[in-house]
């Protein structure tokens, strides 16, 4: 649900859920075959995951992170990993690269110009996101949600961002 000023999304569950769906079908729609998923941690992970398991194709896995100050609330400096996990040793022929939105666009700008200068063996490589925000400088092949108003996502999971082992251990008065 979208609030009145346009500055909040909230997402539940079954709200995250089909809007993967959604993301799959407009990729089954184009008709373009891809022989890998390559989703990026931790934001494409579920929706990564979800797709590799409705398109049947491996699922590879790269990390990237800057949100990390203020319980994931603040961008900060851009952090890359250096190598790609995947199941079936290099990753190689077409790739759709997936993460759960494009917000400034920095992320997703900078990991497509790091596969095509240093992944050779990637053939073609399309980009699919649930959310792509106003203010994003890139732009995602695919993409459900259209954010002109650039909202602050809460997605469902969020509450963990701020989740200690202590405050589980008190919740569940273990």
């Amino acid at each position: 649900m979208l609030t009145e000023d346009g500055k909040h999304l909230y997402v539940s569950y079954d709200e995250y859920h089909d809007l993967i769906e959604k993301l799959a079908l407009k990729v089954h729609q184009s008709g373009w075959k891809f022989d890998t998923i390559l989703c990026l941690a931790r934001g494409g992970m579920r929706p990564g995951d979800v797709l590799s398991r409705i398109f049947d194709v491996p699922l590879a896995i790269m990390s990237t992170s800057s949100y990390r100050a203020e319980e994931g609330t603040v961008q900060g400096h851009l952090d890359i990993a250096h190598y790609i996990t995947t199941p079936q040793g290099q990753i190689a022929g077409r790739v759709l690269l997936v993460d759960d939105l494009a917000d400034t666009g920095v992320t997703l700008k900078a990991v497509v110009e790091r596969l095509r200068t240093n992944y050779q063996p990637i053939t073609e490589l399309r980009t699919a996101v649930i959310w792509s925000k106003g203010t994003s400088s890139f732009k995602a092949d695919y993409s459900v949600e259209d954010l002109p108003t650039n909202p602050w996502i809460h997605q469902p999971f969020e509450g963990y961002d701020g989740m200690t082992a202590e405050k589980l251990l008190a919740k569940w008065k273990v």
